[in-house]
Formats: structure tokens, sequence, C-alpha cells
């Protein structure tokens, strides 16, 4: 039986596990979570954070499939600015202790300067100018970069990249999830980088990339099948509220645990 109204569903006798949109939120939210907690209280536990990194790929993802989902953009864009400039004291409390941090913004900026590069390829594909449509991808793709890069918002410009990897390999052929993870494995081992784990492994000596587990987030996204799941105005609030509101909170328990 399928639960169209959940966070999950089986395909027909049972035979197949799909994750609906409502679930992916929902665990993008967990991995967040853990990765903030990381951040403030749990400093001690680095594998929250290596869990943490599957949180940015699967809300980069659902960005992309609430552009093509939602039944009014412009209803949209104004939602995300709304709930990005609502978040910005929460995420700058959270990440520097302070009211104001111009030198980091919170990374609903950087969905919102994507939704704006996919709304305007999006209007290049409609001319149906194929040679146009290449150079625009390009020309907008490293203006995203450039962008997103000065005006600090989380993960830089390779996070606007990270949400056109999954615009520009938007599917589920072959070619489509090829793209994705190669995409995804050069936005955050070759750009983002960062910290490496040395693992032994059959008498080498390899080398793991903490971002890099970010392509893991690849496993959830992949049960997506279209399905949204719980849809309603409580959860989706709810879904948007949780950002500013856990922020906050984590703020207030490390001010609290330094009194």
């Amino acid at each position: 039986m399928q639960q169209k109204d959940r966070f999950f569903s089986f395909g027909r006798y049972g035979s197949s596990f799909e994750l609906t949109s409502a679930g992916l939120h929902i665990l993008a939210m967990g991995f967040m979570l853990l990765d903030h907690m990381w951040a403030t209280v749990c400093s001690q536990w680095d594998w929250m954070t290596c869990a943490g990194r599957l949180a940015f790929p699967i809300f980069a993802f659902m960005t992309v499939e609430g552009y093509f989902h939602t039944k009014n953009f412009r209803r949209y864009l104004l939602r995300m600015l709304a709930f990005a400039m609502i978040s910005e004291i929460p995420f700058n409390l959270m990440y520097s202790r302070s009211w104001l941090y111009p030198f980091h913004q919170n990374v609903l900026w950087t969905f919102l300067l994507s939704l704006l590069c996919i709304r305007l390829l999006e209007w290049i594909r409609a001319l149906e100018k194929p040679a146009l449509f290449y150079l625009t991808a390009f020309l907008t793709a490293a203006l995203g970069w450039v962008l997103g890069t000065i005006g600090r918002v989380d993960y830089y410009g390779e996070g606007v990249l990270c949400v056109l990897v999954f615009y520009f390999f938007r599917g589920r052929r072959w070619w489509h999830l090829l793209g994705q993870a190669v995409g995804l494995f050069w936005v955050n081992v070759e750009l983002l980088g960062g910290l490496f784990y040395s693992v032994e492994f059959l008498g080498m000596q390899l080398e793991i990339s903490q971002q890099g587990l970010a392509v893991l987030a690849l496993i959830p996204i992949w049960f997506y099948r279209g399905q949204q799941g719980l849809h309603s105005k409580p959860f989706q609030y709810f879904c948007y509220g949780f950002y500013p509101v856990h922020m906050l909170l984590l703020y207030w328990a490390v001010s609290a645990a330094n009194l």
C-alpha cells in the first residue's frame, strides 16, 4: 500500500522503498541539526559533522525540485527571501555570538541566488536555442560562483554550483545519476576540500575527505521518485521555521553553558 501522505512509501506489493519530498526534508533537517550541534555544543564528536555533510546536498536537490513543482515562483522566491532575512540574526548568533556578522551569510541566501540562476536558465531554455543555452549555462554558473563567493553565502560559490549540478543533471537516466555523482565529487572534494582522514584499507593508506562525505547524500536522494508526501501549510512553515529556531536554541544552550 502506498503512503503518499507520509515521509516514505512502498511500491506495489512492497517491492520498492521510496522517500517522499517530506521525508527528504526531515532527513536533511536531522543531518543539519547534528552538524550544528557539533559546531556548538558537541565539538568532541566528529561523527556528527561527518553526518552533517549530507544535509546541504539534500537541501540543494530539494531547492531544484521546489522550483519545478511550485505553482507560483514569485511566492516561492519571496518566502525564501523572508526566511533568509529572519534567519540572519539567529545564524549570526550561532556562528559568531554577535548580532551582526557580515563575513558569512546563512544558507537560504545560497538557495535564493541559485533559484535566480535557474530562473534565468529556464527563460533561455524556452527560446529553444541550444547554443545560446549552453553559453548562458556556463556564464550563469560562473556568475553564480562569483556572487556566492563575494557575498560570502554559506558554502560560498561552491554552494551555488552544487545546486546547479542538480539542475543540469535533473532526471533518473544513468547519465543524470553519473553527472550528479561526478558533480558532487568535484564540488565537495576538488573545490571545497577541507579536512582529510587517514584510513588504512587492505594494506593501503587512503585519504578520505570529510567534505567528500556529502556525496553519500545521493543515496537518500536516489530513493526519491517525485512523490510529495506530507504536504500542508503547517508542515511547510515548520520546515522553514526549523532553521532559525534551532539555531537560536543552540545559541541559548551555549550561552547558558558559559554562564
